[in-house]
């Protein structure tokens, strides 16, 4: 494992005291469509049919607020930093309002970019020995930097799009922005491998989840704050799905409306109930009926008037996520309507002690709600089995 750093180890000037040291080379690229796709329940926006019909559906474009979140953790040392970027939506706006000083050093061609732009751009960026490519996006947008860049180029991802299955983001945006941070200030970061993973997003939207490695990338490996690859597959302990699915479906009260989100935890909830389950979508259900499936955040929001509601969630494996991978339509407006006394997390202690002491993870794009959801909360772990385990804000 080798060291990133600007600076010597002895050396522990802060960036913004010294006057000899060169300043950091940054390249920034951003797919202003990543994560379109979420809110609207289409699960990706890899194709450009994706994206008209998740504009057609109301979707906003979050790509651009998730790396602003990230540039700002750096902005003390706006002065130690050179920004190389793309023009318009893929970087040279976001710098431009947050006083960077950057370059345009790829023009896209049309109004409406695409993956060759990313690609085109990625490649120009690799033989610039920038010190660093930050890139915003989801795993369409890794595998086209992984297609692009020399093996010895440096690059982080913020997380963006629906489908973040590589190992190559940080946790959150704003772990992103720290971790650029640490370099720009000249501390010690670790650099290694890591595998950019993606799925089929056809099989996606018909609930089958098949990962497959595209290749690495290297990356700074801080390890607070970078995610790790997303563990595939079913639960295997039946025996414990089963427990957890019984006290679940125990405590479900008949004039109570619940949202259940997406993975193969709450599945097994509703294969219990023998109710027809969106694998990798949020149903909703009422007196252990379905009343609406594969919603989108619009679609919930009304449902929500007739309280009281629950939602009923699990975590990614190997990652720790709870919201803010895979299910974005559980929106910062849905999730601070549900409160969070009505929200129920399920999972195997297994899953637990597979996080090896982190945090649970609430990347919901409202820091704010973040910072609400902080804290310890209750996981239902087996029948009539909680454990309380915490949610990180302040560690990440």
């Amino acid at each position: 494992m080798t060291q990133l750093t600007k600076n010597s180890a002895n050396d522990k000037t802060n960036a913004q005291t010294n006057p000899l040291r060169k300043k950091f080379r940054l390249g920034l690229i951003i797919n202003p469509l990543a994560g379109m796709g979420g809110t609207v329940g289409l699960k990706g926006s890899d194709e450009l049919t994706s994206i008209q019909q998740a504009e057609s559906l109301g979707a906003i474009a979050q790509a651009n607020q998730r790396a602003k979140v990230a540039l700002e953790q750096f902005l003390p040392f706006a002065a130690d930093v050179d920004i190389f970027t793309v023009s318009d939506q893929m970087g040279e706006n976001l710098c431009q309002s947050l006083g960077f000083s950057y370059q345009v050093v790829y023009q896209t061609s049309s109004n409406t970019t695409n993956a060759q732009d990313t690609i085109d751009a990625a490649t120009l960026m690799s033989d610039m020995a920038l010190d660093l490519i930050l890139f915003a996006g989801g795993d369409g947008t890794a595998r086209n930097i992984c297609e692009a860049v020399t093996d010895n180029t440096t690059v982080l991802g913020i997380p963006a799009g629906c489908k973040i299955h590589s190992g190559v983001y940080a946790i959150t945006p704003k772990a992103a922005g720290r971790i650029v941070h640490m370099l720009i200030a000249g501390e010690l970061v670790s650099v290694q491998e890591a595998d950019v993973m993606d799925i089929d997003e056809a099989q996606f939207r018909q609930g089958v989840v098949r990962a497959k490695r595209f290749g690495e990338l290297q990356i700074p490996s801080e390890l607070r704050y970078v995610q790790a690859v997303k563990m595939g597959g079913k639960e295997s302990d039946e025996l414990v799905l089963q427990d957890i699915a019984a006290s679940v479906i125990d405590e479900m009260e008949s004039e109570e409306t619940y949202i259940m989100g997406s993975g193969s935890t709450v599945a097994f909830i509703m294969e219990e109930l023998d109710i027809k389950n969106t694998l990798l979508g949020v149903d909703v259900i009422k007196d252990h009926q379905l009343i609406a499936t594969d919603v989108t955040t619009n679609q919930l929001l009304p449902l929500l008037e007739h309280k009281p509601v629950k939602l009923v969630i699990t975590l990614i494996g190997g990652q720790g996520h709870i919201f803010g991978r895979g299910n974005q339509q559980l929106s910062p407006e849905v999730i601070r309507t549900i409160g969070k006394e009505n929200i129920v997390v399920v999972a195997t202690k297994r899953k637990l002690q597979a996080l090896a002491g982190r945090p649970l993870i609430a990347d919901t794009g409202d820091i704010e709600l973040d910072k609400m959801l902080a804290g310890h909360i209750k996981v239902t772990t087996g029948y009539k089995d909680q454990v309380f385990y915490p949610v990180g804000y302040e560690e990440i």
